[in-house]
């Protein structure tokens, strides 16, 4: 079974050769592997045989972006979404936001017309080579894109957004349509191009460590719309879709699936999700990719993280429907010994 056909044979729900392989290392974490062994002249993907590459294109207004400080340790600067952000140097944490580009409905009418799908959100030359060599190496081809909630925190403050969605939700429909529709409209310039996809990968951050950010009164208020029509977008070009969001979304579950997402990652462990008992629940109806807690990976104790896999494969993968991934981005914390421990495992688990 080629790599390609593992993953929609998976994303159909069932049983292909062996568990479909992905995930996303910190460029922090690749830098302490490559101290410990990882060979500097092998991308992290290529040693530890990822399966997935993703293609993308300029989501943003395109404002200028200007360094306004820097030192050894932070930098400042204004971002393509016309906000300001610092950051550490390395950019392996979570940004300091200074400054939105939104804070009234003013302000959004002025961003729209910036809004519009167009040839040069795609650096083509990269494009086609990318994806050229993803072609020859039999990777799963990804479209990918920041959609609904989460990317709109990109323009608005996160408290602000909540209130919007409560007291604004016209306001909050406009933008996340907007968003919705761009992404439409440059999947098919893209597809127009000449460049076909395996999957669709949504990118939608919605809850926390302890449940949802919203109510699903509100995720079927302010989103679930454009979910559908981004789902039913991608399913017309015979595109399954994988949907991401961090945290606790138990109580969105059921709606995802209303919306027509096909696959569900990270599942953050720390977070209560747990993938044996939503294979359990949903995996009839969805499939899953993630769950295999970092914390557990930095564990000094190598027992723990066999017991971890070993517990959740057993269940996961049974008739297809998983694929391996972190239960988030993989951090600094756990070592280029631990990480490779981690592969051997996932192969020898993952196997049919």
């Amino acid at each position: 079974m080629t790599t390609r056909q593992r993953w929609r044979t998976v994303l159909g729900r069932q049983q292909p050769d062996k568990v479909p392989i992905h995930d996303s290392p910190w460029p922090e974490t690749i830098r302490r592997w490559q101290r410990e062994g990882l060979p500097a002249e092998i991308p992290v993907e290529d040693y530890f045989g990822y399966e997935m590459v993703g293609f993308s294109f300029d989501q943003s207004p395109m404002f200028e972006v200007k360094t306004l400080y820097k030192d050894n340790e932070y930098i400042i600067e204004t971002t393509p979404y016309g906000g300001v952000r610092k950051n550490f140097r390395t950019y392996a944490s979570t940004p300091e936001i200074i400054d939105w580009a939104v804070k009234s409905k003013e302000d959004w009418e002025k961003i729209k017309p910036r809004l519009e799908p167009s040839y040069t959100r795609v650096d083509w030359v990269s494009f086609r080579y990318r994806y050229q060599r993803a072609i020859s190496e039999d990777k799963c081809l990804a479209f990918c894109a920041a959609i609904g909630y989460d990317h709109l925190q990109s323009y608005v403050r996160s408290e602000d957004l909540l209130i919007m969605m409560l007291e604004e939700p016209t306001w909050f429909r406009d933008m996340a349509s907007t968003v919705a529709q761009l992404v439409v409209s440059m999947a098919q310039m893209i597809m127009d191009a000449g460049y076909t996809f395996d999957i669709a990968f949504l990118f939608n951050d919605m809850g926390y460590r302890n449940g949802p950010l919203f109510s699903p009164e509100l995720y079927r208020k302010c989103i679930l719309e454009y979910d559908a029509m981004l789902c039913d977008f991608f399913h017309s070009k015979g595109l399954p879709v994988i949907y991401h969001t961090d945290g606790d979304v138990h109580l969105l579950i059921p709606h995802l699936i209303e919306a027509g997402i096909d696959c569900l990652q990270p599942l953050e462990a720390k977070a209560h999700m747990d993938v044996r008992k939503l294979k359990e629940q949903y995996g009839d109806r969805i499939a899953f990719m993630g769950n295999i807690d970092v914390m557990k990976m930095a564990d000094e104790d190598p027992a723990v993280i066999e017991e971890e896999i070993a517990s959740k494969f057993e269940v996961a993968k049974v008739g297809g429907g998983y694929i391996y991934h972190s239960d988030h981005s993989v951090p600094p914390s756990v070592s280029f010994e631990q990480y490779c421990r981690v592969m051997d495992l996932v192969k020898k688990y993952g196997q049919y």
